[in-house]
């Protein structure tokens, strides 16, 4: 008999301010200002962005540390017609992110060589299970001998260190595109790889006023600068809104500062999208592309687009949103339809399996490590998330790969996992991620002793949870 769930605590807060005045002058309801202002939010003019902001406020990507370098480097290279291959990953703000840089790089290179298709371009998306997350030795190699002269990674390569020396080893130029943390030395001080561009809001010593933003809007910003310096219009850079808006909200990135703005508008640009794998794929989940909201991004279209990445590929996905034939987008839309249909199936199995074991030996555990030897790895973070939701503490699933285990972590406020994660790195061969999601890497018979010292050195109490 598991225990009985633990009482739920209301904290309301009663941040004060002038709530009808400042009502009056934006033109909502007191409620609402007590609302912003519960979110942090001090300022009339924060007020006034949050409620009314344009793309116009959107924040200029050169401010972001070596983004003039990486569009520099970009332009010589198209110029010279050197081969430039593009690494994403496998998740939705991955694919929409390879999308952005793959639409935006041929689209400046037509511009400077006046051609229709640019073969030089390309791009590699890891396999979630043979690769991994991110960037690899093999698909270095693989480039070198594909005759690749730059790489440009994205929501990748912040942490390939190894990877990214071995790219310069072999003579290749390297831009890294990313938003995950950065890691830190035995100090606490960041280190990059030796890129020769690092593009990443999270470097310390970066200006860019707002680092919540997901890969896909780096790269977002990344094409933008590289349009001005071609001479394209801005016209053109604001119709690939949308899917910095899908990543956003498909990587649950928090819908404040100018994420909001990139959501509001993006939602309006989807509904008179000319990209046709992203109508088939709404058209299959039956809803009105006029019609869609955040929730339906976060809960029903986004889902669709990391089945292909979870169960099968995320080529899959890609290529939907690259489609200009009707038949072939129709086809690829029914094909990640059901396989988000079977991997909600696979979810709902390994969820319940999670939830009894956590009742049954770990339901007094601060961090909660659950192995779930034969769960498909691709939705470890998926339960994970689940397993916080239903005991309200941060959560790892772990699972077994083909070299070793795999696990992915979802945490609470409170609880800064990447950082949790850094003090027993020594236990983990790899590991990266957010202060709310984690990926990691461990062998089999170190899961004990990696339950044993997160929960040691975890610094939470039960008003924590």
């Amino acid at each position: 008999m598991h225990q009985e769930r633990k009482k739920e605590i209301w904290m309301l807060q009663t941040k004060r301010a002038d709530f009808n005045s400042l009502a009056e002058r934006l033109g909502v309801s007191p409620v609402s200002v007590r609302i912003m202002r519960n979110r942090d939010l001090e300022t009339e003019e924060e007020m006034r962005k949050y409620l009314y902001g344009t793309v116009d406020e959107l924040y200029d990507g050169n401010l972001m540390k070596d983004m003039e370098k990486a569009v520099r480097i970009l332009m010589e290279k198209i110029k010279d017609r050197a081969r430039i291959r593009i690494i994403g990953d496998y998740d939705i703000d991955g694919v929409c992110a390879t999308y952005l840089l793959l639409t935006g790089l041929k689209r400046a290179a037509r511009d400077v060589w006046k051609e229709g298709s640019q073969e030089w371009i390309d791009y590699e998306i890891p396999d979630r299970i043979k690769d991994g997350y991110g960037i690899n030795a093999s698909i270095i190699r693989q480039a070198a001998e594909d005759g690749v002269d730059t790489i440009i990674t994205c929501d990748n390569g912040i942490a390939a260190f190894n990877e990214i020396a071995l790219a310069k080893e072999l003579g290749m130029t390297v831009i890294v595109t990313d938003h995950h943390e950065v890691p830190v030395d035995a100090e606490g001080k960041q280190i990059v790889p030796l890129a020769d561009a690092v593009v990443n809001p999270k470097q310390a010593d970066d200006n860019y006023p707002f680092s919540e933003i997901c890969g896909a809007v780096v790269a977002y910003k990344l094409i933008r600068e590289l349009y001005r310096a071609v001479g394209i219009s801005d016209r053109e850079w604001n119709e690939l809104l949308e899917f910095a808006a899908i990543a956003t909200v498909g990587d649950v990135m928090k819908l404040k500062d100018e994420n909001r703005i990139i959501v509001k508008y993006g939602l309006r640009r989807i509904a008179v999208t000319k990209n046709l794998g992203l109508r088939k794929l709404v058209e299959k989940t039956g809803l009105d592309i006029t019609a869609l909201s955040a929730y339906h991004i976060g809960f029903v279209i986004g889902p669709c687009l990391n089945a292909g990445g979870r169960l099968q590929t995320a080529k899959l996905a890609l290529k939907l949103l690259l489609s200009q034939d009707e038949s072939e987008a129709d086809k690829m839309a029914e094909e990640l339809k059901a396989l988000n249909d079977l991997r909600k199936d696979m979810t709902k199995q390994g969820e319940d399996e999670a939830f009894s074991q956590v009742e049954a030996l770990y339901e007094q555990d601060k961090v909660l490590v659950v192995y779930l030897p034969d769960c498909h790895e691709s939705l470890a973070g998926i339960i994970a998330g689940r397993v916080r939701e239903r005991f309200h503490k941060p959560s790892i699933v772990l699972t077994r790969g083909e070299e070793m285990v795999k696990g992915s972590g979802r945490s609470i406020e409170q609880y800064h996992m990447y950082q949790g994660l850094t003090k027993v790195s020594d236990l983990l061969p790899k590991f990266g991620g957010h202060p709310m999601a984690a990926g990691l890497s461990i062998e089999e018979c170190n899961i004990e002793e990696f339950r044993r010292r997160l929960n040691e050195d975890a610094e939470l109490t039960e008003e924590d949870f």
